[in-house]
């Protein structure tokens, strides 16, 4: 339209249009034909880059730099379930795996370039960048299979997280490696360490002692608006302390999270943060594709063509060598190096800053960056392995309509132990809504009648949309320890009117829920045992009130046993740290107690 001249404000106004309705097309499209949120993103990123550069100047450094922030608000929401004491006993993995991975991949990958005729410098310096990857992307595509707390995820997540601490060291080795510039002193060396040092010790004395003061406070005006400027405000604050002092923003997100996980208003702050997570971080991806530069595709699509798989398959066999050299086993070893076998968004950092010191000629940094693109383009493909590593096949998906659910009973897991509870309350008169997200089970279940609706009970929307916020009772019996808990501490944040009573698998699962406000457990493997040690002691010959007196007995020092263990397992990160806080009773109480059975009461024979 000749007549239509608009002005800076609509240029942004008409770009915003544009990356709204392609995201809003593709993305739902990609997500439909199995191939992930991620991938969609990005090519919404490509499409809208080419099509805007016909007609707008864009910016698109400016927008990926400014999009970063969704990878700052996604190491924020990260930090907010992690506590200090939590962080505290991975650090060995944190610093042990994380700095053997970098090194080994960056040692494998400096070869290929060296070989293609760059210097030794240049050579380092892309080895360097290409062992980095993907926070946001990794952590996204756990997210999407629920893997985060799977032992691959955990072990993933800590190597991403030494990783957004390498950025620091790697950009000084830019600087010693630079033609043009000063070789860095020891002293200049120690400065900035000291520098990250104070500013890290700066976050912990700020979140330890003003940060909740400051949230009491503000809480005291009941303005909702004013809470999420405060939480948008502290994860903005540490990222600047973190940058100022040369490390990265999404590091001191991270930081402020981990500061924030014990506060009284972690759950509102995350509640508040968690829509600008999702849109910056779609954002972030978005900009990747924009920021791809298609002429130099063109002009080299030969060699980035033959780079992408090339070092996407020796990152991925250099970590699951480092993970396997490092005790992992092989199934966890497998999943995590294909988690990680991308590359990262500081590889854009990295190679952009040693273009500029001289480190890099700028045509190859352009190169590189393509490929870190293309790789990332490419793990949601890659990903679609994982049922041949895994040797679980890709999750079965339902569209599910709601519009039927409304009982005042929300039953989550519909296996063995659901189909039960489900007996005695539908026999009681109780209107029940289920709840479960295995296909085959739903398709079961409806051929003898049962209406279960398809969703994951982990997710807020789903518990939602059936009907969780007016239930009278919620009782999760899903067959996943790990996915329970989650699911607990969820519920009880975001649902807290109905009643809650969970399944629990064995002991140490009972201990990690015992403080998350259920109203009633039942632990699977000891009540059944219970029931069986009834019926064995009938069958030798004991009484009926002999039998009750002796199952009553078990049932009492267990209890007791069973709060002193959740005493000594308080603080538990996980699993495994409660199995090795928990100390299991001695046989000679039991053996003393038998004895004194058998002076008072001797046993008939069978």
């Amino acid at each position: 339209m000749p007549w239509y001249h608009p002005d800076h404000v609509e240029i942004f106004f008409w770009e915003a249009l544009a990356l709204l309705v392609v995201s809003c097309v593709l993305v739902p499209l990609f997500r439909r034909l199995g191939l992930g949120t991620v991938l969609g993103y990005l090519t919404a990123g490509v499409c809208v880059g080419s099509g805007l550069s016909l007609n707008f100047d864009v910016p698109a450094e400016e927008l990926l730099h400014f999009a970063e922030f969704g990878v700052v608000l996604f190491l924020f929401v990260i930090g907010l379930e992690l506590k200090p004491s939590q962080l505290w006993t991975m650090r060995r993995k944190i610093f042990g795996l994380g700095l053997a991975q970098v090194a080994v991949c960056g040692a494998v990958m400096t070869l290929p370039p060296y070989l293609y005729g760059l210097g030794w410098s240049a050579s380092i310096v892309i080895g360097a960048g290409l062992a980095l990857s993907s926070t946001a992307l990794v952590m996204q595509m756990l997210d999407e299979h629920g893997d985060r707390a799977e032992p691959y995820g955990r072990v993933a997540f800590y190597i991403l997280l030494f990783q957004d601490l390498a950025i620091v060291p790697l950009l000084l080795l830019v600087r010693m490696l630079s033609p043009h510039g000063e070789e860095p002193s020891l002293t200049d060396a120690l400065t900035s360490g000291a520098i990250a040092a104070c500013a890290i010790a700066l976050l912990v004395l700020v979140g330890r002692y003003l940060l909740e003061p400051i949230f009491r406070l503000l809480s005291r005006t009941r303005l909702p608006e004013i809470m999420t400027a405060s939480a948008l405000a502290t994860v903005i604050a540490a990222a600047l302390v973190m940058d100022m002092a040369g490390m990265s923003y999404a590091m001191g997100a991270f930081i402020a999270g981990v500061l924030l996980s014990e506060s009284s208003f972690r759950h509102e702050v995350e509640a508040n943060i968690e829509p600008f997570r999702g849109l910056f971080l779609g954002l972030f991806f978005i900009a990747v594709g924009i920021s791809l530069d298609l002429r130099v595709v063109a002009a080299n699509w030969l060699l980035i063509l033959l780079a992408v798989p090339l070092f996407m398959t020796l990152k991925g066999l250099a970590t699951h060598f480092v993970l396997r050299a490092g005790g992992l086993p092989p199934h966890c070893s497998r999943l995590a190096a294909l988690s990680l076998c991308q590359h990262g968004e500081f590889g854009f950092v990295l190679f952009s800053t040693a273009a500029g010191a001289g480190v890099l000629p700028h045509d190859i940094a352009s190169i590189l960056v393509a490929v870190i693109s293309f790789s990332m383009a490419a793990a949601p493909f890659a990903d679609r392995l994982r049922p041949l590593i895994d040797g679980r096949t890709v999750p079965e998906t339902i569209d599910e309509d709601f519009s039927d659910a409304g009982g005042n009973v929300l039953v989550i897991g519909f296996g063995r132990i659901g189909q039960v509870v489900t007996q005695s309350l539908l026999a009681a008169g109780a209107s029940v809504t289920l709840l479960d997200n295995d296909p085959d089970r739903i398709r079961e279940a409806r051929r003898f009648g049962t209406r279960v609706h398809f969703g994951d009970g982990t997710r807020r929307d789903v518990l939602r949309a059936a009907g969780a916020e007016g239930a009278d009772l919620i009782a999760i019996c899903s067959d996943r320890p790990e996915q329970t808990v989650g699911m607990i501490e969820m519920i009880r944040r975001e649902f807290p009117k109905p009643k809650l009573i969970a399944r629990t698998y064995d002991r140490i699962h009972s201990i990690q829920v015992a403080n998350l406000g259920l109203d009633a457990e039942v632990r699977e493997t000891f009540e059944s045992a219970v029931r069986l040690g009834a019926h064995a002691l009938e069958a030798l010959g004991l009484d009926e009130a002999r039998i009750e007196e002796t199952i009553a007995d078990v049932r009492h020092r267990d209890r007791e046993r069973l709060r002193e263990q959740i005493r000594a397992a308080a603080g538990a990160a996980g699993r495994q740290e409660a199995i090795e806080k928990v100390r299991p009773e001695p046989l000679a109480r039991l053996r003393r107690k038998a004895a004194e059975i058998r002076d008072g009461k001797k046993m008939p024979s069978a």
